[in-house]
């Protein structure tokens, strides 16, 4: 049997596990129809429901809220984190000047420190999502310096050191309800969200909302609530610390389907939409996952 094949079949079972009663309720609840908090309050009600032991701010654990031996492991690891090079790296790249005189906190409010929680926003003057990566190399760009590379390297580790800063800090992700353009590119990313790609015809809600607690082989998939939380990540399958972006790329790779450039409009609305599920959860990053 191939190993496509094996993949395959993998995920046609764990499509079948959930009720699809309950799976097409959510679905519903989370229509065109609604609006972003009617849309975060259907899958914190839908997790709390399917999970009433894990409580509500354990979801931004990812998988080891369901699973006891993996949590173990992760709270071992904890002691040494391996992330932990990347934060001092990215906090001596932060602090660095650059050629003109100026830094990094010269582009962030208060200095760039404690922020994360803010991103991403929605700018109304330039009409689209800012990620925080995005900014970094916005910052970079405006004080004369080369752009770095979205998904790994340099500019994660100033990312990371920028999650380390906001640790328990809420994430506070606002869509501007008068504003018809900030609406729309929440409403962009909910679609993208929710729609089916590739050739195992997935969207991200078959893994991380419909099997999320289930096993996928030797993996449990982690929940869609609070995945927003922890970024960038370290992944013993990765090697280093990476981006959000970079394991959208990875997810859409995984089911066959062609990634977007790191921080493209898509990714930068699909990013807007799944941190605004995770509002009112503590910022944890940078973590470490499998």
């Amino acid at each position: 049997m191939s190993g496509r094949t094996e993949r395959t079949m993998g995920y046609r079972v764990i499509k079948k596990i959930l009720p699809l009663s309950i799976f097409i309720g959510l679905t519903f609840a989370a229509s065109a129809m609604a609006g972003p908090e009617e849309d975060r309050l259907a899958i914190v009600k839908y997790y709390a429901e399917r999970f009433p032991d894990v409580p509500l701010q354990e979801f931004a654990n990812g998988l080891y809220a369901f699973d006891e031996d993996a949590r173990e492991q992760w709270i071992e690891m904890e002691d040494f984190p391996p992330y932990e090079i990347a934060i001092e790296d990215g906090q001596a790249l932060f602090e660095a000047p650059f050629a003109n005189g100026k830094s990094y906190a010269d582009c962030f409010a208060n200095g760039g420190i404690g922020v994360r929680q803010d991103y991403p926003y929605f700018d109304t003057d330039a009409g689209e999502v800012m990620t925080l990566e995005l900014m970094i190399n916005r910052c970079r760009e405006s004080n004369g310096e080369e752009l770095l590379p979205y998904q790994i390297g340099d500019l994660a580790a100033i990312s990371a050191y920028m999650a380390y800063t906001s640790r328990g800090n809420t994430i506070n992700v606002k869509v501007p309800q008068d504003n018809p353009a900030a609406v729309a590119a929440y409403e962009t990313g909910k679609q993208y969200y929710y729609t089916r790609r590739g050739q195992l015809n997935f969207a991200c809600i078959s893994c991380h909302l419909q099997s999320a607690g289930l096993k996928l082989r030797a993996d449990r998939l982690s929940s869609s609530l609070g995945h927003a939380t922890h970024w960038p990540v370290y992944r013993s399958k990765w090697g280093e610390i990476g981006t959000l972006q970079k394991r959208f790329a990875e997810c859409n790779v995984q089911v066959f389907s062609k990634p977007l450039e790191a921080q493209s409009i898509e990714y930068r609305n699909l990013e807007y939409f799944l941190t605004y599920m995770s509002n009112g959860f503590e910022l944890n990053g940078p973590a470490t996952r499998r």
